[in-house]
């Protein structure tokens, strides 16, 4: 199990077993061979993120594959936009995160599955219990999808010009591992180097812990990257209101990118996903009005951006 993650019996904290795996799961064939690909984590149920994202991939010298690595639901707890953002999502290639897993689960005792560490705020443990709750209610509405998204996997290998990705929605042992935040990245180091060893892979490609991160690593044979999108469909920086996601081509990108480093001869950015503000205001608080568990966790997040202002 990942040193990061505890064993909890409280739910939002705990990690299931069924989630965990081991790196060496990553030793296999790709499953995705592409020149570009788009890595999307945590779209968080925002239907004009994927709009601005599909208009991203549009203008692309060769058209991207889009990866959707969990958690593309959360706010979108109205029957209109669940519907929605889970059929365009299921398209492409998407493996599920905790928010996905634990809607089609109806006997789990992990809450919102988020494996939080203890640094998060019980308040903010039993709000995100909270939120998950009402998106299961609202997929009990679409059985046909609800089992379409308990079947998808947690986790894919993908090749972009011959190097090998590992595409997770945690870290390298669990579908909600805290490995990759930008907390243990800093500290991180010998359990990093086992990581990539295992797996024989060049990059780690994740979401889960809400904040963007990279980390290159020196290794036997050349260097690892850990590339970390943070979050799709929320601001990742304070003062801003746009996503991030992850983009790892042959080519240069022709996208606004906050991040950019080249590992064997391939292009990592995080890419800006500027999608509209307003649009998207007014939906969430349709959905989530002040006094709702989303709100008082994500509002001002939404507006102004997290606290984070570093260097990723």
């Amino acid at each position: 199990m990942n040193s990061l993650i505890e064993p909890s019996d409280v739910p939002g904290r705990n990690c299931p077993l069924h989630y965990r795996y081991r790196p060496s799961v990553f030793d296999r064939p790709a499953e995705v061979q592409a020149q570009t690909i788009y890595v999307i984590g945590g779209l968080y149920g925002n239907p004009f993120a994927l709009e601005k994202i599909l208009e991203m991939a549009a203008v692309e010298p060769t058209p991207p594959t889009l990866i959707f690595n969990g958690d593309f639901n959360w706010f979108n707890r109205d029957a209109l936009t669940f519907k929605a953002i889970n059929e365009a999502v299921l398209q492409h290639h998407a493996t599920r995160g905790n928010v996905e897993t634990e809607m089609a689960d109806d006997f789990s005792n992990a809450g919102c599955g988020c494996g939080y560490p203890d640094d998060v705020s019980a308040d903010e443990v039993t709000r995100s219990n909270e939120i998950q709750e009402n998106l299961r209610g609202t997929a009990k509405q679409f059985p046909a999808l609800r089992r379409q998204l308990a079947a998808l996997p947690m986790h894919l290998v993908a090749e972009v010009g011959g190097v090998k990705i590992a595409i997770t929605h945690g870290d390298a042992e669990s579908l909600a591992g805290w490995a990759f935040s930008r907390e243990a990245l800093s500290t991180a180091s010998a359990s990093l180097e086992r990581y990539f060893m295992e797996a024989k892979v060049s990059i780690f490609a994740c979401t889960h812990t809400c904040l963007p991160a990279a980390k290159r690593i020196a290794l036997a044979q050349g260097e690892g990257l850990v590339i970390n999108n943070g979050s799709a469909g929320m601001a990742n920086r304070q003062g801003t209101t746009y996503g991030l996601i992850t983009r790892i081509a042959t080519q240069a990108s022709p996208q606004k990118t906050q991040f950019h480093t080249q590992i064997q001869g391939l292009k990592v950015d995080l890419l800006e996903v500027d999608f509209a503000l307003k649009p998207w205001e007014n939906l969430f608080l349709e959905n989530w009005p002040s006094g709702s568990a989303a709100h008082a966790s994500y509002y001002q997040r939404i507006m102004r951006g997290p606290a984070f202002d570093g260097e990723i």
